[in-house]
């Protein structure tokens, strides 16, 4: 009996499934974060180490029974340094090394998208985009707030908060935005928002990014400044999905590049409309080809936590179980052209 262990970390908390090959979940476990850029090394390895033994305690089962595992860790691949010891951590929980470790990234482009091939664009906090064809594979975006992360929830804060600042010192017409920032923040002076942000958020990356919800409730109530904004957002991550899909080709058949989205920035109704309009239609245009669509826009398949399981049974050449994906089919695709 083949045996499974997924790990999807994050920033804020961490997920671990231990499964059969059939698609059994045997166990799961919830932890905290483990990002080491903000926790360091010695954080990973704690909730790898507890996450790794939970599942496994529950489930009855032991460390030598584990077929493979994937451990997506959030910053894998962003610094050689840490990676060296970032791959070595699971051994010690295992006790063997037949795992791999990726970025998280990986367990959310192989749950999105059942482990075939396609893009998955992520727009949480930050933003990237990732997909694989065959063997060919590439990532576009998570530069981090400070150097990209372009369509991002903080990316559209940030611009949100640029143009309140120009409302309210006269550089732009107020709009609703400015009314809705206001109460969102509850400041009773405008540049009372400076010491908010800066001194009691400490410029908080997820603190600022919450504040992109204010950008998309104006934008629903017709608000042009941030309309532009999430028209901008959206025109970044379509091009991030145009990249990733130059480097691994276009479907050898001829039919469109399935692309996923995950992220809550999707989550808001009008930003996905933006988004999924521009991702079909562009790409032809962009290129001047004119000959239809090259992507559609399907729903996840399933949640990062069982991409993780789902990664870690395609190292191995283990067939994804059929009953994790049969929801693909065409009733899941939101938008094809």
């Amino acid at each position: 009996m083949t045996l499974f262990l997924g790990l999807d970390g994050g920033g804020t908390k961490t997920a671990v499934v231990l499964a059969e090959g059939d698609g059994r979940v045997l166990a799961r476990w919830r932890g905290p974060a483990c990002s080491w850029l903000d926790g360091g090394v010695a954080v990973v390895a704690d909730v790898v180490a507890r996450g790794t033994h939970a599942v496994l305690a529950e489930a009855g089962r032991s460390t030598a029974e584990v077929t493979h595992a994937f451990f997506g860790v959030p910053g894998h691949g962003e610094s050689s340094g840490a990676d060296d010891r970032l791959d070595a951590l699971p051994a010690q929980a295992l006790g063997h090394r037949r795992y791999t470790v990726g970025n998280d990234m990986l367990a959310g482009w192989a749950g999105s998208l059942g482990g075939r091939d396609g893009i998955n664009v992520i727009a949480g906090t930050g933003s990237m985009a990732y997909g694989e064809r065959g063997s060919r594979t590439h990532r576009v975006g998570g530069w981090s707030e400070l150097i990209g992360d372009e369509g991002s929830a903080h990316w559209i804060a940030r611009r949100g908060l640029n143009a309140f600042s120009r409302m309210a010192d006269g550089r732009l017409p107020r709009t609703p935005l400015y009314d809705l920032l206001r109460a969102r923040t509850g400041i009773t002076d405008d540049l009372d928002l400076v010491g908010l942000v800066m001194h009691d958020w400490q410029a908080g990356r997820t603190e600022v990014a919450t504040l992109s919800r204010v950008v998309t409730a104006a934008a629903a109530a017709g608000d042009p400044a941030a309309g532009a904004v999430l028209d901008a957002a959206a025109v970044e991550l379509v091009e991030q999905v145009r990249v990733v899909v130059d480097r691994i080709g276009d479907d050898p058949d001829g039919q469109p590049t399935a692309v996923s989205t995950s992220g809550g920035v999707f989550s808001d109704d009008g930003f996905r409309t933006r988004f999924a309009s521009r991702v079909v239609a562009g790409r032809g245009s962009g290129q001047g080809s004119g000959a239809g669509p090259s992507f559609a826009l399907v729903e996840p398949v399933l949640p990062p936590d069982l991409g993780a399981v789902v990664y870690a049974m395609r190292v191995v050449g283990h067939a994804v179980p059929a009953t994790w994906t049969a929801a693909e089919d065409p009733a899941r695709q939101r938008a094809t052209g």
